[in-house]
């Protein structure tokens, strides 16, 4: 009796559950929307831009995740298309009472297309735990921008969140094939945050990520706009270009990167939510 009061008892915590979806179609050379789905915290809105690409803002009203949440993000640009996926701002993960916050992307772009994936950054909260997935789909042709940063606590708080957890995993094929994959755990061991081969007692890393035919033509290019005084390096392999940075602050992160990502991107330059 007195266990069954007890659970009883316990509160049942409200988590957040959002899945949004988004495909284009071409028309007249310019990529224009063809479906939109929206569910739960999961939003996306459509900014009026001067380009042939269809720019689309990812919006998560919950405000953040926590243990427990889960959020499905699924995108699909048409053959010859180009598409913009951004984020309305960086997604805060937060503490966490036990179980992990999910977020699981799905990426296409068909052939000839072009897709710049430019979410803002990530924010590991003290005791926060990630598991995030992502898969990339590309056709015969198509190219692709991806970048993916996190921030360890808040700068402005002095946080340093060393017991955050993330499991974070891509998935890049074409045609079916893998061409790329990236593991990343975090468990908040000192080894991973102070290792010289690892963080380096960075607080905030990103990993960009460039497919095209001409990637590895490209990489001196990259090179001249990294700066001298920053941890930040790039690669390139047959038409796969990878750059990898970490920093001190997350406004360190930003001012390394954003160079990088607007000389890759298909428009060459990046979101306006990027520079507010």
């Amino acid at each position: 009796m007195s266990t069954a009061i007890a659970f009883a008892d316990q509160p049942v915590m409200q988590r957040a559950r959002g899945s949004g979806r988004i495909a284009t179609k071409l028309r007249d050379g310019a990529s224009v929307i063809d479906t939109l789905y929206q569910d739960g915290c999961a939003k996306i809105r459509l900014p009026n831009t001067h380009s042939d690409a269809l720019e689309a803002v990812l919006i998560n009203t919950a405000g953040g995740l926590t243990g427990g949440d889960h959020l499905q993000w699924h995108a699909k640009a048409a053959p010859g298309g180009n598409m913009v996926l951004t984020t309305q701002a960086c997604e805060r993960i937060y503490r966490s009472t036990g179980a992990v916050a999910r977020v699981e992307t799905r990426l296409e772009v068909g052939a000839g297309g072009h897709l710049d994936w430019l979410p803002q950054e990530t924010i590991l909260f003290a005791a926060s735990k990630l598991d995030r997935q992502i898969d990339i789909e590309l056709a015969e042709g198509a190219s692709l921008t991806a970048v993916e940063a996190v921030l360890l606590g808040r700068d402005a708080m002095g946080e340093l969140a060393r017991d955050a957890y993330l499991r974070d995993n891509w998935r890049i094929r074409r045609n079916g094939r893998l061409i790329h994959a990236e593991a990343t755990l975090l468990n908040g061991d000192g080894g991973e945050r102070d290792g010289l081969s690892l963080l380096d007692g960075a607080r905030a890393f990103a990993t960009i990520v460039h497919i095209g035919p001409q990637a590895a033509q490209r990489l001196e290019t990259v090179r001249a706009l990294l700066p001298s005084d920053g941890q930040i390096a790039v690669s390139a392999i047959g038409d796969r270009l990878v750059v990898r940075a970490m920093a001190d602050s997350g406004l360190a992160l930003r001012r390394m990167i954003i160079p990088v990502l607007a000389g890759l991107a298909g428009a060459g330059r990046l979101p306006r939510l990027w520079h507010l």
